[in-house]
């Protein structure tokens, strides 16, 4: 029987994937709301696959990709999420993602991309493929550089010239907790997911040159 884990911050989405794997023969051994929480328990539980949102309140589910490729962890991933963005599916591909389907897929799309998944291979949705496709022919970072507020922009120009959470709070009047929040949704915003993605989205958008200034 394959053990699946959830990862989602809806409790009542996560209580219908739950009834609905279950009801398909499939173990939900676990869920959580939180990357953090998510990680320590898939350590723990050691499931077959992980079915993951990637907006998780002010979190990333690419964070938890990031540290399950770092750690080289054995799980296989489905990413379900609301996310219709390339850069997204690009991203999430890149960090191991073995799955991408957006939410409102059909039961049978859901149950074909753990099947395929479970067995080593790909699957990624129909809507998803094209959306694949764009991401690997259109760069779009100009528009995602205009997204960015100028208190994100300041953020991303300091963490890439290596200043810690405290030394950017101290600057800027923020809290370190605050700096992180802002880091962390910056990150998911622009679909990077570690400070060497975010110094080359800087670099190619002209934050900062390439010595860093």
């Amino acid at each position: 029987m394959i053990r699946i884990y959830l990862v989602d911050d809806h409790t009542l989405v996560r209580d219908g994937l739950r009834a609905m794997l279950e009801a398909g023969g499939y173990e939900v051994v676990g869920e959580a709301a939180d990357p953090t929480v998510a990680l320590a328990q898939l350590l723990k539980l050691e499931p077959d696959l992980l079915l993951l949102d990637l907006s998780l309140e002010s979190r990333s589910g690419f964070e938890l990709l990031t540290e399950i490729k770092r750690r080289a962890l054995p799980v296989r991933c489905v990413v379900l999420t609301m996310s219709a963005q390339p850069r997204h599916v690009a991203e999430a591909i890149r960090l191991g993602a073995a799955g991408y389907l957006l939410k409102g897929s059909p039961r049978k799309e859901l149950l074909l991309a753990i099947d395929a998944v479970s067995k080593g291979k790909h699957h990624l949705g129909p809507e998803v493929a094209e959306l694949a496709v764009q991401a690997l022919s259109a760069d779009n970072e100009v528009d995602l550089l205009a997204e960015l507020s100028p208190r994100e922009r300041q953020i991303i120009t300091l963490v890439v010239k290596g200043q810690s959470s405290t030394m950017i709070g101290q600057q800027l009047h923020l809290s370190p907790k605050t700096v992180d929040t802002y880091r962390s949704r910056l990150m998911a915003k622009i679909g990077v997911s570690d400070v060497t993605a975010l110094v080359r989205f800087a670099i190619r958008t002209g934050l900062i040159d390439a010595d860093g200034n």
